[in-house]
């Protein structure tokens, strides 16, 4: 194998591959990652079982790549993307020069990084599911972004660290819970079918990564793997085991009080707060009246804080409730509106949090219990 690149097209390439590739894995070829040089372009593929990414880079001048000899070696992800950012060069030259020592090359300095053989990395399956819908980029970013951050991240429920996605008809509920809060996304897409898959919540945040472009992404669903194909890249997550609960019957559908309130006012007024927080939690109480919002928080060891804000609009009596401030104001920052809509049931119920102009996003937050 012998070709040379663009470097800066080449280290994107590695660095977005590399995500993929395992540091911790008990195969030491998982930490690399499969080059391939062929006669339609360069092949990169790195897996660690969980998440697999393989992109493509094409013969042109945008890419200035050229092959000279056609090949392929696993070279390990780290020291390969360290090689090639450290050159001072323009491009770089890569070749396999005994076996699968591999030269890396640029101006006058030059590398030379022991590989493996392309024979022993495992044999991925990146067979195209039969289900497949596209849908933009921006509306993707969207869905994940609204709701991944609400997945557990400790494995004591694995169903939890994933994002379940339900397909009925043409209506996709994206859903994502740590059995403490909840967020729900809907859209329409442009297929009819019935799918209920749970994406790991890791793996998605490497879909939002990967899209820098507002382009059509092509995704292809079975009951093991979701792939979703975003330009010249292929990333494949395999799916959580288990069945997500019906969290339909969480969600409250009555309520006893409704606060509109400025979004980035109450952002700012419990974040001032966090000076009380320990390790990264810290609880906050809001009270209301018909006089204003007051928003305090209190800590024995450290102090507290008390601040007044004034409501666009509240109804309902006298009412407090106490919540974890990071999951308020990550709840508050799904929303990309001016005014977000509060509704409560009760002192120690789970209330939930919408957009007054968007029912498509829905934010559920349980209380904890009040401070004196």
């Amino acid at each position: 194998m012998k070709f040379s690149i663009y470097k800066n097209v080449f280290l994107k390439a590695l660095n977005s591959v590399g995500a993929a590739a395992s540091v911790h894995s008990p195969l030491p070829i998982l930490s690399g990652i499969k080059i391939s040089a062929k006669e339609d372009g360069l092949w990169l593929l790195a897996s660690d079982t969980n998440i697999t990414i393989q992109e493509s880079i094409p013969l042109n001048d945008d890419t200035k790549l050229e092959i000279q000899k056609y090949g392929e070696v696993v070279l390990d992800s780290r020291y390969i993307s360290e090689a090639v950012r450290k050159l001072d060069s323009i491009y770089v030259n890569i070749e396999i020069i005994d076996g699968a020592l591999t030269l890396i090359s640029g101006n006058n300095a030059e590398y030379e990084i022991n590989g493996a053989s392309a024979a022993t990395f495992p044999d991925i399956d990146l067979l195209k599911p039969e289900t497949t819908f596209k849908i933009s980029s921006f509306k993707l970013k969207e869905i994940i972004n609204q709701t991944s951050f609400a997945c557990a991240t400790s494995e004591e429920r694995p169903i939890f660290t994933g994002v379940n996605f339900i397909l009925d008809g043409n209506q996709l509920n994206a859903v994502a819970t740590n059995s403490y809060r909840l967020a729900k996304k809907t859209v329409t897409i442009d297929i009819n079918g019935n799918f209920n898959i749970t994406v790991p919540a890791s793996n998605l945040n490497e879909v939002v990564k990967s899209i820098d472009a507002n382009e059509d992404v092509e995704v292809a669903v079975s009951n093991k793997i979701v792939q979703f194909y975003i330009g010249n890249k292929l990333i494949q997550s395999r799916l959580v085991d288990g069945l997500f609960p019906d969290i339909n019957r969480l969600i409250p559908s009555e309520f006893g009080y409704e606060l509109n309130i400025n979004t980035s006012e109450l952002i700012s007024s419990i974040d001032r707060s966090s000076f009380l927080k320990n390790d990264g939690y810290w609880n906050v109480r809001l009270e209301a009246s018909n006089d204003g919002i007051h928003i305090s928080s209190k800590s024995q060891e450290i102090g507290s804080s008390h601040e007044t804000l004034n409501p666009i609009d509240y109804k309902g009596g006298n009412f407090k409730i106490s919540f974890s401030g990071r999951y308020m104001i990550e709840a508050l920052r799904s929303f990309r509106t001016e005014v977000v809509k509060i509704l409560f049931v009760g002192e120690m119920q789970a209330f939930i949090l919408v957009n007054p102009n968007d029912d498509s996003v829905l934010q559920l937050v349980l209380p904890v219990r009040t401070f004196d």
